[in-house]
C-alpha cells in the first residue's frame, strides 16, 4: 500500500487551500496517536465517511483489530472490497434509482463503477494488490443486535459474573454493574436518573452486586425475581420494604417481564456473546474488524446495546497490560445523543470514562458527529486529535472551535475559522496534539466500494462475501447453568453440534462434555442417535416431559400386560405451537386470558389441520430435559424446512384468529355477564343475586311509594274519625236539648216553669234529626276511606308479587355473543419442534413405538 513511511497511516495528501491544488506531499498518521482518541466532524457530503473508512482500512492492514458501531448503515461498505475490481461484483450494490435516473441498466452501470474505482485507485497510487492486502490482512464480522439479518448478540453475557476476584476488582465491577442497570432502565423508559438517588437503580445495582460478589451469574428472570424478592433485607439504613415498598417493587419487576416476555426480546438471547477478546482475534489469531449494524434498533434499543458494549470493552481493556501502542481502536460513526453537553444518557458516564482512561490500556476511540452542537465537547477535550470537514453553520464551527480551546494546542481561533469555512469537499482539517502543527489534506481514494447505507434486507448477501465470518458458535450464554435446577431424575439434553439457532431459553444449555454421539439402525432402517439432531436456522426446540409411567403407557395403547418395555426412551420429532390470547371486552366488563396448545404429529403436504391436535399446556422450564441415554430420530423432511416452519406460524397465528372464539354469556336486564372462565354454576348464583337485588331494589322503590299514599289515605281516616267524634258530640248534644227543651214545654203546660211555644220544641227536634244524619253520612265516608287503604295494600301486595314475577323471568333470558380476538391480542409463546418420547415396545416378537406422554 503506497503509505508515508512504515507502519504510518496513509490518509491522503496535503491540500493547498490558497492555492486550491492537492500537493504530492502525502498526510501520514502515527496509528499511536489514536490512543489519545479523535474527532472526526463535517456537514453530510463533506468526506466524513469515506475519510473514517480510509483510516480503518489502514488499520486493517496494520492488523490493528477493531469495534465498528454503525448506527445507519454505511459501514457495512467495509466489506465491499473486490480485489479483482470485477463490474459484476459490484453489481448487487448500485442503487438501481440511481442507474435508472441515468437511463443505464444496472451491468452497464457497474462497468462503469469498476472502471471509475480503478481509475480512482490508479491515481493515488492504489490498485488490486492493495484491495488484496486489506482482504488478507483481517477477517470481518457483522452483527445485528436483536435481529437475525447477520449474526445476532446474546446480551444476556453481560449478566454473567466475572470470572475476576469480586475483591480485587469490586470498583471496576461496580461501574460496570452501574452501566449495565442504567442500559437497562433507560430500555424500560425510566431515563436520566441519578444512580445515587434513583431507587430503582439503587435496587437493581443491589441484586447485581450481592450475586456477583458469590460469584452467582443471573439471567433477567432471575433478576426480575430477585427485584420482587430481594435477597437482602436493608438497603442502607433502612429496612427494604421502607426503603422500596413490595408494591412499588413489582410494578418495576412487571415493567422489567414486559421486556423480557416480548417476543422481539428472544433474537436478544441467541446468538454470539460479548466476549470482545474472542472479537478482536479470531481462533488463527488473526485480527478482526467487528461491525455492529444498528439501523433496524429503534433510539432505546440502540442506547440499551451502546452502553453493553462499552461495559463490555471497559470490562476486557481493564484485564489488559498497560501499553503506549494502539491494542485495539473503537469507531462510533455518529455520537449525538449518546455523548449530549447537557442530558446524562446511560452510554455518557461510560463514553467519559473511556476517553480519560482508555489510553493507558492502548485502546483508541475514534468518535465521528455531523452535528457539533450536540455533543459535550468538554467531555472530547481528552481527544489528542481533531479532523474536521466542512460545517453546515456558523454555531456548529463555534461550537467545534470552543472544543478546539478547550483540548489547548493555542490555535489562532479566527484563522481556524477562516480554514474551516474554505474547504471544499473531501478535505479536512487535521490538528494532531503529537504532530507540529495542524495541516490540511484531502482523503485519498478508499479501497472498500462506497455504496452508502445498506439495508437489513442485504445483511444475508453481505455475509456471502469473502473475508466475513461468524466466530465459533458459542454455547448460549444461559446463566442458569451456574445454578442448576434440574430434577434429579432428569438430565440435560444432549445438544447437537452447534446449533446457534437455538434459543437459549427453549432447551436447556449443553453439558461440557456431550456425551459421544451412537448411531444405529431400527428395523425398519431408520437412524437413531444419541445425539439431537440440529434444527432448521433459527427453530426453537421443546422436550416434552415423560409423564406416563411403562405402565400407564402400556394400558393407554391396549397393551397392558402383553407387552415389554426395551431400551431407553426413543424421541420423535413433531410440531409444536403454545399461544396466550387475551379477550378484552370492555362493554361487558370482561378480560380472559386463554392459551391453547397444539402438538401436531404430522402433515399433510403443506398444511396442518390444527383443530386436530389439540394439546395441553407446558411451562417452559417442563421442556428443557430428556431422559438419561435417550434416543432421537433423525428430522423428517417436513420439519427440517425453516421456510416452512415460519409459515405454519403465521398460519397458526390465523387459525387461532379464526377459530379461538369465545362465548360471553349475559344479562342484560341484570347487568350481569361472564366469560369461559366463570362456571354454569357461578354464573346462575350471579344471576339470582343479581335478580335478588334488582327485585328488591324495585320493591323498595313501589314500597316508598306506597307508603306515601299510605301514609295520606291513614291521614284521611284520621281527619275522618274526628270529624265522626265532633259530629257524633254535636247529635248527642242535640238530643239532650230536646229532651230538655220538652220538658219545659210540659212543664209549661202544667204551669210549672216557663212556658215554651211547640214550635220551638219541633226545631230542636229537627236539628237533632239533621245531626243523626250527618253522623251517618261522615260515618259512610270512613268506611269508604277504609275500603280504599285496603284496595290500596293489595294492589301494593299485587305489584310488588308482579316485580318479583318479572324479575326472575328475566333471569332466563341469558343471551350468548361470541367474541373473536384481536390479532394484536394473539401472542405464539412457543412454536418449534418438539421432541416426543416413546417407550419401546417387543409385543408377540415385534417391536412397536407407545408414547411415554399424554394430553391428560
Amino acid at each position: 500500500m503506497a503509505i508515508a513511511k512504515d507502519g504510518e497511516f496513509f490518509l491522503g495528501k496535503v491540500f493547498d487551500l490558497e492555492k486550491s491544488t492537492l500537493t504530492d506531499s502525502p498526510l501520514s498518521y502515527d496509528p499511536g496517536d489514536l490512543t489519545t482518541h479523535a474527532i472526526v466532524t463535517g456537514m453530510t457530503g463533506s468526506g466524513k465517511t469515506g475519510m473514517c473508512v480510509g483510516l480503518l482500512e489502514e488499520a486493517a492492514v496494520e492488523g490493528i483489530p477493531a469495534i465498528i458501531i454503525d448506527p445507519k448503515g454505511d459501514l457495512t461498505n467495509l466489506l465491499l472490497h473486490f480485489p479483482d475490481l470485477a463490474p459484476e461484483a459490484f453489481e448487487p450494490w448500485i442503487d438501481p434509482d440511481l442507474a435508472r435516473r441515468e437511463g443505464k441498466d444496472l451491468a452497464t452501470k457497474a462497468v462503469e463503477t469498476a472502471e471509475g474505482w480503478r481509475k480512482g485507485l490508479e491515481g493515488w497510487g492504489l490498485g488490486t494488490e492493495d484491495i488484496q492486502t486489506l482482504k488478507d490482512s483481517v477477517r470481518f464480522g457483522l452483527f445485528t443486535p436483536g435481529s437475525s439479518a447477520g449474526t445476532p448478540v446474546n446480551i444476556l453475557s453481560s449478566f454473567v459474573a466475572p470470572e475476576v476476584p469480586w475483591n480485587d476488582h469490586r470498583e471496576m465491577l461496580r461501574e460496570k454493574i452501574a452501566t449495565i442497570v442504567t442500559a437497562l432502565l433507560g430500555l424500560i423508559g425510566i431515563t436520566d436518573l441519578d444512580p445515587l438517588r434513583s431507587r430503582e437503580h439503587i435496587l437493581l445495582s443491589n441484586v447485581l452486586e450481592d450475586a456477583w460478589s458469590k460469584g452467582e451469574s443471573l439471567s433477567l428472570v432471575d433478576l426480575i425475581l430477585r427485584t420482587q424478592n430481594p435477597p437482602f433485607e436493608s438497603l442502607g439504613a433502612f429496612p427494604v420494604d421502607n426503603f422500596f415498598p413490595a408494591k412499588d417493587r413489582s410494578a418495576l419487576a412487571m415493567r422489567l417481564n414486559s421486556f423480557l416476555a416480548s417476543p422481539s426480546f428472544e433474537v436478544w438471547r441467541e446468538g454470539q456473546p460479548l466476549d470482545i477478546g474472542a472479537m478482536l482475534y479470531g481462533p488463527s489469531g488473526k485480527p478482526r474488524h467487528n461491525i455492529f449494524y444498528l439501523a433496524h434498533l429503534n433510539d432505546s434499543e440502540r442506547m440499551f446495546f451502546v452502553t453493553l458494549l462499552f461495559a463490555s470493552i471497559e470490562s476486557w481493556m481493564r484485564t489488559q497490560r498497560g501499553t503506549s501502542s494502539l491494542r485495539a481502536l473503537v469507531y462510533f460513526d455518529e455520537i449525538v445523543g449518546y455523548l449530549p453537553p447537557v442530558a446524562n444518557p446511560p452510554s455518557r458516564p461510560i463514553m467519559l470514562r473511556m476517553l480519560k482512561q482508555a489510553r493507558a490500556f492502548g485502546v483508541g476511540l475514534l468518535l465521528a458527529t455531523q452535528n457539533p452542537i450536540d455533543v459535550d465537547y468538554r467531555g472530547l477535550s481528552n481527544a489528542g486529535t481533531w479532523v474536521i470537514g466542512r460545517l453546515q453553520t456558523d454555531q456548529d464551527k463555534q461550537r467545534l472551535l470552543d472544543g478546539l480551546d478547550s483540548a489547548g494546542g493555542g490555535l489562532d481561533r479566527r484563522e481556524v475559522d477562516r480554514i474551516i469555512s474554505a474547504l471544499p469537499k473531501r478535505t479536512f482539517f487535521i490538528h494532531n496534539i503529537h504532530a507540529r502543527g495542524p495541516q490540511i489534506f484531502q482523503t485519498r481514494w478508499v479501497l472498500n466500494y462506497l455504496a452508502g447505507p445498506l439495508m437489513r434486507s442485504q445483511i444475508p448477501e453481505l455475509l456471502k462475501l469473502d473475508g466475513v465470518e461468524a466466530l465459533p458458535s458459542a454455547a448460549p450464554a444461559s446463566v442458569e447453568a451456574t445454578t442448576p435446577a434440574a430434577p434429579s431424575a432428569l438430565t440435560p439434553a444432549a445438544g447437537p453440534t452447534p446449533a446457534p439457532a437455538v434459543v437459549a431459553s427453549a432447551v436447556a444449555a449443553q453439558p461440557p462434555e456431550a456425551p459421544t454421539p451412537v448411531a444405529e439402525l431400527t428395523g425398519a432402517g431408520e437412524v437413531l442417535s444419541t445425539t439431537r439432531p440440529a434444527p432448521p436456522a433459527r427453530t426453537e426446540e421443546y422436550l416434552l416431559p415423560a409423564d406416563l409411567t411403562a405402565g400407564a403407557a402400556l394400558a393407554k395403547a391396549g397393551l397392558a400386560g402383553r407387552g415389554t418395555v426395551e431400551g431407553p426412551l426413543l424421541y420423535k420429532p413433531a410440531l409444536y405451537g403454545q399461544a396466550s390470547i387475551t379477550y378484552n371486552v370492555p362493554k361487558y366488563d370482561i378480560r380472559y386470558e386463554r392459551r391453547v396448545s397444539v402438538l401436531p404429529l404430522e402433515a399433510r403436504g403443506n398444511s396442518v389441520t390444527w383443530d386436530d391436535f389439540g394439546w395441553k399446556h407446558y411451562q417452559a422450564a417442563q421442556l428443557q430435559y430428556a431422559e438419561p441415554e435417550a434416543r432421537f430420530t433423525q428430522l423428517p423432511a417436513w420439519l427440517s424446512d425453516a421456510r416452512q416452519l415460519t409459515a405454519w406460524r403465521r398460519d397458526l397465528e390465523e387459525w387461532l384468529y379464526r377459530t379461538a372464539t369465545i362465548e360471553v354469556r349475559t344479562l342484560p336486564s341484570l347487568g350481569v355477564s361472564a366469560g369461559p372462565d366463570v362456571s354454569q354454576e357461578e354464573f346462575e348464583a350471579r344471576a339470582r343475586r343479581a335478580a335478588e337485588q334488582a327485585a328488591q331494589t324495585q320493591v323498595d322503590k313501589l314500597t316508598e311509594a306506597h307508603k306515601k299514599k299510605l301514609d295520606d289515605q291513614q291521614a284521611k281516616i284520621r281527619r275522618q274519625e274526628d270529624k265522626i267524634l265532633r259530629e257524633e258530640t254535636q247529635h248527642n248534644q242535640r238530643r239532650l236539648e230536646e229532651a230538655g227543651s220538652a220538658v219545659e214545654t210540659v212543664l209549661g203546660f202544667l204551669g210549672i216553669g216557663r212556658k215554651r211555644s211547640i214550635s220551638t220544641n219541633l226545631t230542636k227536634r229537627r236539628m237533632t234529626a239533621q245531626d243523626r244524619m250527618d253522623v251517618r253520612r261522615e260515618k259512610a265516608v270512613m268506611e269508604d276511606l277504609v275500603k280504599e287503604l285496603e284496595d290500596l295494600e293489595a294492589r301494593h301486595a299485587d305489584q310488588v308479587r308482579e316485580t318479583r314475577e318479572q324479575i326472575e323471568r328475566s333471569v332466563q333470558d341469558v343471551q350468548i355473543t361470541s367474541v373473536t380476538p384481536y390479532k394484536k391480542d394473539i401472542f405464539i409463546d412457543l412454536f418449534g419442534i418438539a421432541w416426543c418420547p416413546y417407550y419401546t415396545v417387543i409385543v408377540n416378537g415385534v417391536s412397536r413405538e407407545v408414547p411415554a406422554f399424554s394430553a391428560d
